[in-house]
């Protein structure tokens, strides 16, 4: 795989309108690749730099120190920003954000119009993006009417029309209940999977990141863990010293270990759980 995005020696700090420092650095140095057609998941507790280290990539924030740079493009250069905004789009916490139009359709097709793209070649990545979310069928809806799941799926196809090579979700299912984060979450597995769009997952949700690819794990402006998600979750010590859980299927079968049970510990989902169970009583 190709190198997509790269954050290289990224220190950040926020200022105000005047250019006065308001914070500590939130980030501290960080670097980071991520490779063309990858699904990384990126976990930290409140304030551990995750969500700022999302907008730096979209460009939304630029590096106080270092660079990041999409596609070979610097973040910094504003002649540059449109360009990397269609190659990396960004799907925010709570749709209602996001949504600006009162028709479904309409709203999919607001990012294509700003791009100054044909009529009907709108048209065609309107209706392609919404089937592709499994949302077509609620085309002429309006907003208000749907449940939160399916407004985010509207969010995550308004960027999918405009082809954008990476999408970053930063915690697109913290304001949903199950059924729609689990809607949320197969969207993005399949858009990932199907068309290989590179997928950067901000979450807090274990088993969401068990999806992904990869894991990385940030706290107080590091990176202190970036591995595999069977790598990363057979660390559960370390990762409940910086605020954070385990899969359920991991902790079970480290509770079944530290009772003196030979389980398997690198189970990270349902599947592989039952049957790392099933072999204690082969």
């Amino acid at each position: 795989m190709s190198k997509q995005i790269e954050v290289q020696n990224v220190r950040f700090h926020y200022t105000d309108e005047e250019g006065n420092r308001l914070s500590g650095d939130v980030l501290k140095g960080v670097s980071l690749e991520i490779e063309k057609g990858s699904f990384t998941a990126v976990l930290g507790h409140n304030g551990s730099g995750k969500s700022t280290l999302a907008r730096l990539i979209n460009g939304i924030l630029v590096p106080t120190e270092g660079t990041v740079s999409v596609m070979g493009m610097d973040t910094r250069d504003d002649d540059l920003i449109f360009d990397i905004r269609r190659h990396v789009g960004m799907v925010f916490q709570n749709p209602d954000n996001q949504i600006v139009a009162t028709i479904v359709e309409e709203d999919v097709a607001f990012g294509p119009e700003n791009l100054g793209i044909d009529p009907q070649e709108i048209r065609k990545r309107v209706d392609d993006a919404l089937r592709s979310v499994d949302m077509y069928d609620y085309r002429l809806h309006a907003p208000s009417q749907l449940s939160g799941g399916q407004k985010q799926r509207v969010a995550i196809a308004g960027i999918i029309a405009m082809r954008p090579d990476c999408i970053i979700l930063d915690e697109p299912t913290a304001m949903l209940d199950p059924r729609g984060r689990r809607e949320v979450m197969e969207t993005i597995s399949m858009l990932n999977r199907e068309y290989g769009i590179t997928v950067i997952l901000i979450t807090h949700y274990m088993d969401e990141a068990v999806k992904a690819d990869r894991v990385v794990v940030m706290d107080d402006g590091n990176i202190i863990l970036d591995n595999t998600p069977d790598k990363v979750f057979t660390k559960p010590e370390l990762l409940q010293a910086v605020g954070l859980d385990v899969p359920q299927a991991s902790e079970l079968l480290w509770e079944l270990k530290n009772a003196g049970l030979p389980a398997e510990v690198n189970a990270i989902d349902e599947a592989s759980c039952v049957e790392a169970v099933m072999k204690l009583f082969d």
